[in-house]
Parts: structure tokens; C-alpha cells; sequence
């Protein structure tokens, strides 16, 4: 399965549903399922000062070092000044990412919250062997839904 790893708490947001948009520096041509990886690494002090990123973020568990959520990687937009314009009317979204002009905007739908599983993140869309990271528990779980 392809895998993004995203830094707490924004992974965290994402799987919460109050994030539907990841800021890139680089673009990809894939489209599809993507799950969802809690980076081990903590934010940037800056962002955990900003009230309303503190706001959203007040009363969730982190979950550093786990794949946590699947979703529907549905387009990467290249961020022009249009775009731009565009997305600074979103306060909430433009205030969770590095929107600058130059960088991609990757585009997630259909998020679905998984029972956590840890993994060692990794840089760029990595895959990842289920079978060889799930723990029993895990396959009780799949079993019984």
C-alpha cells in the first residue's frame, strides 16, 4: 500500500477531518489510496504557538510514529497566484500549510480513520507490506468487521 508520512499535527488534523489539503514542495502524478503516517518528528514550535492551529488541535491524541488513516488522493495542484487567492478565503486550511506560490497543494477526499499502526516513516510516497507490520491484533480487528 502507498504511504505519505506527515508531521503531528498535521496527520492527526488530517485524519480528523479538519485538514483535506497536504503543502508540498515537489508534485506527484499519483492518484488513489494513500494512507496517512504520523511522522515521529514534532512540529514547528510556530505552529504550536498560533492559537488557532492550538485551537483545532486542543483535546486529539498524537500519533507519532503510527499510519492512522486512509484517504483518496484526488488531485496535486501547482500553486499559482490564482490558486492562491483562492485558498486564502479557507482561514482554517491556508493556517494548517506552507502556502506559498511555486509549491503543490495535494488534494485528499473520502478520509477514513484506521486503527493505528505503527511504522517507521519514510520521505517521498513509500509502500508499505501490511502483512508484515500488522500485529495480531490488527488481523483480529479486520477480521471481525
Amino acid at each position: 500500500m502507498k504511504v505519505i508520512s506527515i508531521k503531528e499535527p498535521f496527520a492527526t488534523l488530517i485524519m480528523s477531518g479538519k485538514k483535506k489539503i497536504e503543502t508540498r514542495s515537489w508534485k506527484t502524478k499519483y492518484r488513489g489510496e494513500l494512507y496517512i503516517h504520523a511522522s515521529g518528528k514534532a512540529l514547528a514550535k510556530e505552529y504550536l504557538d498560533n492559537p488557532y492551529v492550538f485551537s483545532l488541535i486542543s483535546g486529539l491524541d498524537m500519533n507519532y510514529g503510527n499510519i492512522i488513516c486512509k484517504a483518496n488522493l484526488v488531485d496535486c495542484v501547482y500553486m499559482d497566484e490564482k490558486f492562491l487567492e483562492e485558498i486564502k478565503k479557507d482561514e482554517k486550511e491556508y493556517s494548517l500549510g506552507l502556502y506559498e506560490l511555486g509549491r503543490y497543494a495535494w488534494i485528499f477526499e473520502d478520509i477514513v480513520p484506521i486503527c493505528p499502526i505503527p511504522a517507521k516513516g519514510r520521505l517521498n510516497i513509500w509502500n508499505c507490506d501490511f502483512d508484515k507490520v500488522l500485529t495480531e491484533e490488527h488481523k483480529i480487528d479486520d477480521e471481525r468487521t
